[in-house]
């Protein structure tokens, strides 16, 4: 846990009449309007010496006093789980996730996450909501997430998420053969039955997904998504909704379907590839410090790797029969 902090400075003469949460916002823009109110409430912000409240007015020349002193923020524990870090300084990780693992302890997975494994390798963490999680990708999906690693980062991010300033771009394998690309916009919610699913509903929230087409097999697509919003499970549930679910996907994927005249090699490879064919290539953002907009880029694991050159092969196959 980081050590206590305390700063000191003075509410601008030419405030007069703002509510103090608005000019505790500008004095100290690194952190959210929720969370410099809640320290407002618990008194680590002072006015004058004294606890004030977030509408009361300011007059100008007041001192203000903000101590910092780190609380616990989670109630998981630290586990010692193997990450592969892609980047990392004083405000991000780079996460390369892999397959199976769960990012946020929930019912059913209290431990081995993705969250646990983060308290464990930086354990400054622990004084960041959801050890600084700002987005998740599924169980089993692979690829890049990024993780705050201050208070400061976090909100930076949050607000990139919110403003739909992140590069997102992902490798999908779906069902049936496109002819192009397009983009799916439709809202996603709770499905109305199943509600451990998610579904295109009228009531659902906005979601929008470029896709494009990288690569096309005799049964299959490659593609190339880019994310505009970030809706749970939203890939999985655009592809299935123009009938194009992902290769593999025990949720969305419907009945498993084996390719016609099919040999035993490709039939092998997709009765063991037992998850949605979905990685995240690509992650961009501006860097929460100095504004630079920073890019990784990992490639597809070695299981997604081995299907692609499976339904390569099929298509060869079948091509030169022909």
């Amino acid at each position: 846990m980081p050590e206590k902090e305390v700063f000191n400075t003075t509410i601008p003469l030419e405030w007069l009449g703002e509510r103090l949460d608005q000019a505790l916002v500008k004095l100290f823009p690194d952190y959210s309007r929720s969370r410099l109110q809640t320290w407002l409430k618990q008194g680590q912000i002072r006015i004058d010496g004294e606890i004030r409240k977030p509408k009361d007015k300011v007059i100008g020349g007041e001192q203000v006093e903000l101590q910092l002193e780190p609380v616990s923020e989670n109630d998981w524990q630290a586990e010692d789980i193997p990450l592969e870090i892609i980047y990392e300084d004083e405000s991000l990780l780079v996460i390369n996730k892999p397959a199976g693992m769960v990012v946020h302890p929930a019912a059913g997975n209290y431990s081995g996450t993705l969250l646990n494994a983060l308290l464990h390798y930086a354990p400054e963490l622990e004084a960041i909501p959801r050890a600084g999680i700002v987005h998740r990708l599924d169980k089993d999906t692979t690829g890049l997430l990024v993780v705050a690693r201050s208070l400061p980062a976090q909100k930076s991010l949050v607000e990139q998420l919110q403003a739909r300033a992140f590069l997102r771009e992902y490798v999908a394998i779906v069902q049936g053969v496109m002819t192009a690309g397009g983009c799916v916009d439709a809202p996603i919610g709770r499905h109305p039955v199943n509600r451990k699913r998610m579904a295109v509903v009228s009531s659902g929230k906005p979601a929008i997904t470029h896709y494009r087409v990288s690569e096309r097999y005799r049964c299959h697509t490659r593609l190339s998504v880019k994310l505009e919003t970030g809706r749970t499970h939203q890939i999985r549930v655009h592809m299935a909704h123009i009938h194009h679910p992902l290769l593999g996907d025990p949720v969305y994927g419907g009945r498993f379907k084996i390719p016609p005249a099919s040999d035993e090699g490709l039939l092998e490879v997709l009765k063991n590839f037992k998850r949605q064919a979905l990685h995240a290539k690509k992650l961009g953002l501006s860097h929460p410090q100095s504004g630079e907009f920073i890019e990784w880029r990992v490639e597809v694991p070695e299981d997604m790797q081995q299907l692609q050159q499976a339904l390569r092969e099929d298509l060869k196959a079948h091509q030169e029969e022909d």
